[in-house]
């Protein structure tokens, strides 16, 4: 597996829905001798080896068993999520208005709309499709991969306000147009037609869809010395990638050590394959019990462990360095940001700053702190909802950035060899 900016670069340009990101990393995983696990069956377990298992779709939970595993060990976790703020696509989505095809869509998250306005669009995710057997279609991943949408904005001349700022309506002003209308047209049904086009299929067979719409735009280096990563999807596909990195090469002889990636950080992590759920317990529970823990050993395995929640920061803005904080603020090329909140937006206490940053000094890995500025109410992650689920210590981190949650994001590519080697020590160190 490529542990380089270029490896990154795949990932972002491969993983266009939470459903691809999943599979790309069981793709890299299987060629790193992972084995698969299914979710829902019993396991068989040997110490040494590595293993995966999908939860829900877009859920993955990879781990490696200590060559030396004694029950009771703590868990070394780092989890980071594969969703990011899009739209998807609503069933019987077809609108005619200007003789232009419209695609109603639902926002997802919290995207700032105006910089999907005049993109490449495409559409990517999970189609279920009828089997005779109703209680278990068959779900097939689908990828448009060519732009089939964009969303125009309004010409100035008809909103001579555009520069002063202009809220828009996502019900009115972000439905993407598909196609120009020509002569007789039955837009009923036409997206569930082109999408079965697309599978090969019947259009009755397509019983549902899951589809976000993703800018189609490549990930490119850019600056006068390549420094700068300009991508969509950078949140949080850096942290995803470093976890996997890093769980590929981990050979610890004791514990547990586990990559996750969840879904739904971005609404709230309050699903089945959110971080606010039962289900990272209750795999981590089959782990130990399949090793051959009891259920007070594996109680001391989650309060003796340990998580790295890994998701982006912000860098100080060169334009707006005002609302960063004076004391604790992050920039791009200068290292990990290790994140904290009194609030509890960050789980990051002391303790797990002073790990943290002991294996950053250890390692000579390039670090920064980073903290809100205190009139401001910044962004939650994920790693308060897990370690309330698990009862387990944490950390938060992740790789300062510009432009989050924008349709293109930009952070300093030098930043992802720190959060890769970081994740690789905390993964490795005995």
């Amino acid at each position: 597996m490529k542990n380089d900016i270029n490896g990154l670069i795949s990932l972002l340009e491969k993983s266009v829905s939470p459903y691809h990101a999943a599979e790309e990393a069981m793709r890299l995983l299987d060629a790193e001798g992972f084995t698969f696990l299914e979710q829902s069956k019993a396991w068989s377990l040997e110490r040494g080896r590595n293993y995966y298992v999908k939860c829900f779709g877009t859920m993955l939970l990879a781990f490696h068993v200590g060559s030396e595993y004694t029950p009771g060990e703590g868990f070394r976790l780092a989890a980071s999520h594969t969703d990011w703020p899009c739209y998807y696509i609503k069933p019987n989505p077809e609108q005619v208005a200007g003789d232009c095809l419209k695609i109603s869509i639902e926002p997802y998250g919290g995207m700032i709309h105006n910089t999907w306005l005049d993109r490449p669009l495409s559409a990517a995710g999970v189609v279920t499709v009828k089997t005779e057997n109703v209680l278990e279609p068959e779900r097939r991943l689908v990828n448009f991969v060519k732009p089939i949408l964009t969303i125009p904005n309004l010409a100035i001349h008809m909103n001579r306000n555009v520069n002063k700022g202009v809220e828009l309506n996502p019900n009115k002003d972000m439905l993407p147009i598909a196609a120009t209308i020509e002569g007789e047209f039955n837009k009923d049904g036409f997206f569930v037609r082109k999408l079965a086009e697309l599978m090969g299929v019947e259009p009755e067979s397509i019983l549902s869809y899951d589809l976000c719409l993703y800018n189609a735009e490549k990930p490119i280096l850019c600056g006068f010395d390549e420094s700068i990563l300009t991508s969509p999807r950078l949140d949080n596909l850096t942290s995803t990638f470093a976890i996997l990195a890093g769980i590929a090469k981990c050979e610890r002889k004791h514990g547990i050590t586990a990559a996750i990636l969840f879904d739904n950080e971005e609404v709230g992590s309050g699903t089945k394959q959110g971080a606010d759920s039962a289900t990272l317990g209750m795999m981590l529970e089959k782990i130990a019990i399949a090793l051959g823990s009891s259920r007070a050993e594996f109680i001391d395995s989650l309060t003796s462990g340990f998580m790295l929640s890994c998701d982006v920061a912000h860098s100080k803005h060169p334009n707006h360095g005002e609302l960063a904080d004076n004391s604790c603020n992050a920039v791009m090329n200068k290292g990990v940001a290790l994140k904290m909140n009194y609030e509890q937006r960050y789980a990051t206490e002391a303790v797990g700053i002073g790990i943290i940053e002991g294996l950053c000094k250890k390692y000579e890995i390039p670090y920064q702190r980073y903290m809100n500025r205190p009139d401001m109410r910044g962004g939650g992650t994920l790693g308060s909802y897990a370690a309330s689920q698990l009862g387990m210590s944490t950390a938060d981190i992740g790789v300062p950035m510009l432009a989050m949650h924008s349709s293109r994001e930009t952070m300093g590519a030098r930043d992802q060899a720190s959060i890769n080697e970081l994740v690789l020590r905390y993964f490795c160190e005995e």
